[in-house]
């Protein structure tokens, strides 16, 4: 790598950690509290459910591509992922991810995808797997908090955890929402692949007993590109019958990933 590449990218990182775009809030910040009870607070606020489906508004933009629409979404828990994009009735993209397998395929460009996360991964510039996809919906850390030592500070009215210390290869910092204990934020940043990944949760919303994102901000920067990608998420039901029907057409050129 370059030397000019490590410079911006650092950068970059020191940005992200400096500031957060999540909205500031208003909840009492405790000062003193242990990083153990956040850990222990975050981890009760994760949403206990079977199924989940909702639409929600996506706005994507990489620079040379802009794109508004409204899909619909389903999960099973720590199972399945479906998206679906339609307009007027008719299906513009589909995807289905399990722990497993990704399988995707849009219409105007006849174009699929079916095998590994290699192409979530180059959409959010950084590597993912179906659970880091499963928790940045939900508002949850993309990281067991158990399994890593962080400390515990304050910066722009929410709690900020940094772990103590940080694999070179995937780095990362959270920061935590003071009135639901969800996150207000989660940066990972690559560097050798000089890559990060910025969600930022502007809102969230009650569905249930549960609280759940309503708009999620996500940024996934490279040093020739950035994607940004926006989500309002409209009503939520939960444990609803689901279905997750998905077949690949007959004729599409199949997605190679580098």
């Amino acid at each position: 790598m370059k030397y000019s590449g490590y410079l911006v990218l650092a950068v970059i990182g020191s940005l992200l950690v400096s500031c957060s775009a999540a909205k500031r809030t208003t909840g009492t910040l405790d000062e003193k509290i242990k990083t153990e009870r956040l850990v222990e607070l975050h981890t009760k606020s994760e949403a206990k459910f079977t199924t989940l489906a909702t639409r929600v508004q996506v706005k994507f933009d990489d620079g040379s591509t802009s794109q508004s629409m409204t899909v619909s979404l389903r999960m099973e828990r720590d199972k399945a992922i479906w998206i679906s994009a339609s307009i007027l009735g008719i299906t513009m993209a589909k995807m289905y991810i399990t722990p497993q397998h990704v399988s995707y395929y849009e219409t105007i460009g006849k174009t699929y995808f079916d095998g590994d996360f290699s192409l979530l991964s180059d959409w959010l510039a950084v590597k993912v797997d179906f659970y880091m996809v499963q928790n940045i919906l939900l508002g949850n850390s993309v990281f067991n908090l158990y399994e890593n030592q962080y400390t515990t500070s304050v910066t722009d009215s929410n709690y900020r955890l940094t772990p103590k210390s940080n694999n070179p290869l995937m780095q990362h910092l959270f920061l935590v929402n003071p009135l639901n204990f969800k996150m207000a934020s989660q940066q990972i940043m690559q560097p050798e692949e000089q890559r990060i990944l910025r969600v930022d949760y502007l809102s969230y919303q009650p569905a249930g007993n549960y609280i759940f994102p309503k708009e999620i901000k996500i940024d996934a920067i490279e040093i020739n590109n950035q994607t940004k990608i926006t989500l309002d998420f409209r009503q939520i039901d939960l444990n609803a019958r689901v279905s997750f029907p998905f077949n690949i057409p007959n004729g599409y050129e199949e997605l190679t990933i580098d």
